[in-house]
């Protein structure tokens, strides 16, 4: 081995190290966790398959499985159609107007999750509480103890965190469309909604295929927004995947059911981003 090769390892050594201790070791020994008795100091037995037999008749652990697909779903589709709209604005010929809403879009998404669960809980429980005391519309008032209005919180808070930061992705993508193929298409006759959906379009779909894998994997994922916002509440309705995961693992003591519920988590996430990114991919070949 060379020098230039000895230099190359050396410097990714620390990396590898990082990789082995943070997440290939923790994974192995999560994967041995599901199949014993585990309560997070001592293995007391091992269970085999129960826990993965276990958790497909937990009807509270299903029934978030259910509410984060559909919370996830909504927000997907609401932060990229929030987040194109952001950038074809501010891809605009608005001056320093552009570069100041550019500001303004991606400022929350700078804003820690449990913040903004905790900004936003403000806002559903003080000022909509106040515009429902002053106009009488009762469509404000208890937003947060009812279980569709908070599912539709969460969604509002995820894609108000969000769409600033899939906005910046689709601007580096309308960026470089050339402009050649837009005055073209002016010239052909195009208005701006046909430049958009026979020109730009087309050469924006992988800006899609990063931003949906992004979003899909953080809605996902969501806990501290979850925690801050409803805490699972009311009695349970709006608990996602990952708190119930987390309320086992650490208030039910039960590291191992909890592990198994994690890796069944892991794979649902896996494969669904998996079969996102092939279709994606796909269509982009096609077009």
């Amino acid at each position: 081995m060379n020098f230039k090769n000895r230099t190359y390892w050396l410097f990714l050594l620390p990396t590898l190290l990082a990789l082995l201790l943070v997440l290939i070791i923790p994974f192995f020994q999560g994967v041995y966790y599901s199949f014993t008795e585990y309560d997070g100091f001592q293995v007391t037995s091992f269970v085999g398959f129960d826990n993965y037999i276990k958790l497909f008749s937990d009807d509270q652990f299903l029934y978030s499985l259910g509410f984060t697909a559909a919370f996830s779903a909504a927000s997907v589709i609401g932060i990229n159609v929030l987040g194109l709209s952001f950038a074809l604005l501010v891809t605009q010929k608005l001056g320093k107007v552009s570069t100041l809403f550019r500001t303004i879009y991606f400022m929350p998404n700078l804003i820690g999750g449990i913040i903004l669960g905790f900004i936003w809980q403000f806002v559903f429980l003080k000022a909509f509480t106040g515009i429902a005391d002053v106009t009488g519309i009762e469509f404000f008032r208890g937003w947060l103890s009812d279980t569709e209005t908070g599912f539709w919180g969460l969604v509002i808070l995820f894609v108000w965190q969000m769409s600033g930061y899939i906005m910046v992705i689709y601007i580096s993508f309308l960026n470089n469309v050339p402009k050649e193929l837009l005055e073209a298409a002016t010239i052909d006759g195009a208005n701006k909604w046909q430049s958009f959906w026979k020109v730009k379009f087309p050469l924006i779909i992988p800006a899609f295929t990063v931003s949906l894998f992004l979003t899909l994997s953080n809605a996902f994922k969501v806990y501290d927004q979850n925690m801050a916002l409803t805490n699972g509440g009311p009695f349970g309705s709006t608990e996602m995947a990952t708190m119930n995961i987390y309320d086992t693992a650490f208030k039910v003591q039960d590291m191992g059911y909890a592990q198994s519920k994690a890796i069944v988590f892991l794979i649902i996430i896996t494969l669904i981003s998996v079969i996102q990114l092939y279709i994606t991919r796909k269509k982009e070949t096609e077009l």
